[in-house]
């Protein structure tokens, strides 16, 4: 290592930072100036990484937790050859540019994860330490095959974030000794000194979650590269590097202030700075020729490490034939077709949360690359599959993973394990937490992560818990998020579908589950498990065509077949809507078909109503709840919302086809009426036209 080339490559990580975000007028050059150098050793000397290469299964990882400072990051995946281009690094944070203005999956080779959320990354890289221990356990035989660390760079409003403690408690417990965080404290936050609002022992704090901790000045290259071995030494507590640092250091005006955190330096400070550090002024995103030399030099080395793993490989596989023929398979994505699923008998009485734990013994039966677990509801979620050992520090080849109660970071840790494959992941609670989890499920659905987040105790039917275990306005909120599929099945044999379409997307799925026991119901539909796949089927036909169609989600389909009982009319229709977002993409003709225009629509979902208007269309009657829940047994909570057969079969009939306003129901529960939004109404000219085209 010399030390004089990672020093040249810090000056062009801070000649990059401060042109990057002066060209762009915002963005935020003081943590890439106040840990140039710690960047520019990991990158350059620490990292086991091939940039030809940035997918290589032993790749160490990198996770910036501290996202903003993104520029570090950019700028040495620039000077080390990754696939980013000097004019994507001139075009920073400007439309169509690869160099965004927090760190992207997928948009940059050698980017790990997306970060900007502070705390993310750090549950982000446990979640990739767990993966690369139970890879491990299953693969590696006298040969290591499956052998890398998890390094990340966070700062004090990571550490300040809840999601941190809980994940970093549960990877001291968890002895994910390949895990290093370096913490950059430069004292400083936006708001100004960091003792504002921040002065517990950090040190302390570590040692009582189970880590080492060492700490060294970012600008002190040996003692880094020394406590970095250090930490490799004892694989079996993870490692936080306290790394006293300056923000901004290198700017003649603005080192060590809050101002330099998230706005350009300014021109006279940059050239100002630019003569210090020996840039030429005019020069912009400057590279010191020691720095090219000293990167070039290395790259040897980076090959080397490459093939020789991908040596290793070869004969680890030829001596292990079954293992690699596993290990293929987990790279496989998986079919539905390919999969055993249990059978369900019409009449059965089954709560999905049950049925999807029966789903799941078989699904982990069939599928070794399955793990997951609970925030300490194994058992309440359905969760705990009999023959799975826990994953744990003496036993990493286990496959349940107690999260303890870490809603946040489970789902943060969950990611981290998705994003590092090949493993699929599954994590659990109620409905009503999913508020705990929603910033990292949000993260999933944009970095499109194969992520199973299973919710039980899906409405106000759990009774007796009350309001604040009673889920109302989630379901609305979770279907709001792009990227994610939301499926809330009625009964067992839905919930079979629902597994196979979770198991089989690139993107994450949730999975919303009764606590009561729901009854098997008959299918009109023979093909209901394909047609399912569009969101929605015809459960109960009518004996004519329909002039009302009942449409519902989980346990209010059984409500829905009830009604239409209590209607006692041959023209009512009952549809099962499990996924209510996929049914409005489906085309036209395939809507058309399961709710015919024309056809009265009633909708009963025990939630609030937002996003069912869509679906309820022209004097559309929804069945909804629009406050929070009480504290009783769920059929005197069926009474009080009017979530009965007989009081909705009631105001069906009292309501006119063509009524204007809301008709009489509980305070509790709201009956609304609905007018054509301007898609139904694009729909009808759509139809129009189609029909006037037919001969």
């Amino acid at each position: 290592m010399k030390t004089s080339g990672i020093r040249a490559v810090a000056t062009a990580v801070r000649a990059f930072s401060m042109d990057a975000v002066q060209r762009a007028g915002s963005g935020h050059p003081g943590q890439p100036m106040g840990l140039a150098e710690a960047g520019a050793l990991l990158y350059c000397d620490i990292l086991n990484h091939f940039p030809q290469d940035p997918s290589w299964a032993n790749r160490d990882r990198f996770v910036l937790s501290a996202g903003h400072g993104c520029l570090l990051q950019y700028a040495l995946l620039h000077l080390c050859g990754y696939d980013l281009s000097l004019q994507d690094l001139k075009d920073f944070r400007r439309l169509d540019s690869r160099a965004t203005g927090h760190p992207e999956y997928g948009t940059v080779p050698g980017v790990e994860v997306t970060t900007g959320p502070l705390g993310q990354g750090i549950a982000n890289a446990v979640g990739m330490a767990i993966a690369e221990r139970m890879l491990a356990a299953r693969f590696n035989t006298d040969r290591t095959i499956v052998d890398y660390c998890t390094y990340v760079i966070a700062g004090d409003g990571d550490l300040m974030e809840g999601i941190c403690y809980e994940a970093c408690s549960l990877a001291g417990h968890l002895g994910l000794g390949k895990l290093i965080v370096f913490y950059d404290s430069n004292g400083v936050t936006i708001d100004g000194s960091v003792r504002l609002s921040f002065s517990e022992d950090v040190r302390g704090r570590f040692r009582a979650c189970g880590w080492k901790v060492f700490e060294a000045s970012a600008y002190d290259i040996r003692r880094i590269r020394r406590v970095v071995r250090a930490a490799r030494v004892d694989a079996t507590r993870p490692t936080l590097i306290i790394l006293k640092s300056v923000i901004a250091k290198g700017s003649a005006t603005l080192a060590g202030s809050p101002l330099a955190h998230g706005a350009p330096l300014g021109r006279e400070d940059v050239a100002a700075s630019k003569r210090a550090m020996g840039i030429p002024e005019e020069a912009e995103f400057h590279v010191p020729r020691e720095a090219l030399a000293y990167v070039a030099e290395r790259k040897p080395a980076w090959k080397e490490n490459y093939e020789q793993w991908h040596r290793a490989f070869r004969a680890w596989a030829s001596e292990n034939p079954q293992k690699h023929a596993e290990w293929q398979r987990y790279h496989q994505a998986v079919r539905s077709e390919d999969l055993r699923m249990p059978a369900f008998t019409v009449g059965d009485q089954v709560a999905t949360r049950t049925a999807s734990g029966k789903i799941l013994e078989a699904v982990t039966a069939q599928l070794p690359q399955v793990v997951g677990g609970s925030a300490d509801l194994l058992l309440s979620t359905s969760t705990k599959v009999s023959g799975l050992r826990a994953f744990s520090a003496d036993d990493p080849g286990g496959r349940t993973i107690y999260f303890g109660i870490r809603e946040h970071a489970m789902a943060g840790i969950a990611n981290g394990i998705a994003v590092t494959g090949p493993l699929r992941v599954y994590c659990s609670t109620y409905l009503v937490f999913s508020d705990y989890m929603r910033p990292s499920i949000r993260l999933a659905a944009m970095m499109g992560l194969p992520v199973t987040f299973i919710f039980t105790h899906d409405s106000v039917f759990v009774g007796e818990d009350g309001p604040t275990h009673q889920p109302v306005e989630q379901l609305a909120s979770l279907r709001a998020m792009p990227g994610l599929l939301v499926l809330r099945p009625g009964d067992a044999e839905e919930t079979v579908v629902a597994w196979q379409m979770a198991l089989t997307r690139a993107g994450p799925t949730a999975l919303i589950l009764s606590r009561q026991p729901l009854r098997v119901y008959g299918k009109d539909d023979g093909d209901f498990a394909q047609t399912l796949r569009s969101g929605a089927y015809i459960v109960s036909d009518s004996a004519r065509r329909p002039a009302a169609v009942i449409v519902a989600s989980g346990s209010e389909v059984n409500l829905a077949l009830e009604t239409k009982d209590c209607l006692g009319s041959d023209d009512v229709r009952v549809v099962s809507m499990m996924c209510r977002e996929l049914f409005l993409k489906a085309p036209v003709a395939v809507r058309d078909a399961i709710i015919p225009p024309g056809a009265r629509r009633i909708v009963i979902e025990a939630g609030v109503s937002q996003g069912w208007e869509g679906i309820a269309g022209d004097s559309g009657l929804i069945f909804s709840i629009e406050s929070f829940g009480k504290s009783a047994p769920l059929k005197d909570l069926s009474s009080l919302y009017g979530f009965t057969p007989a009081l909705i079969s009631a105001a069906v009939r009292e309501a006119a086809p063509a009524a204007a306003s809301s008709v009489s129901a509980p305070a509790e529960t709201r009956v609304s009426t609905h007018t054509a939004s301007p898609r139904e109404e694009e729909e009808k000219e759509q139809r129009a036209e189609s029909a006037e085209e037919k001969p």
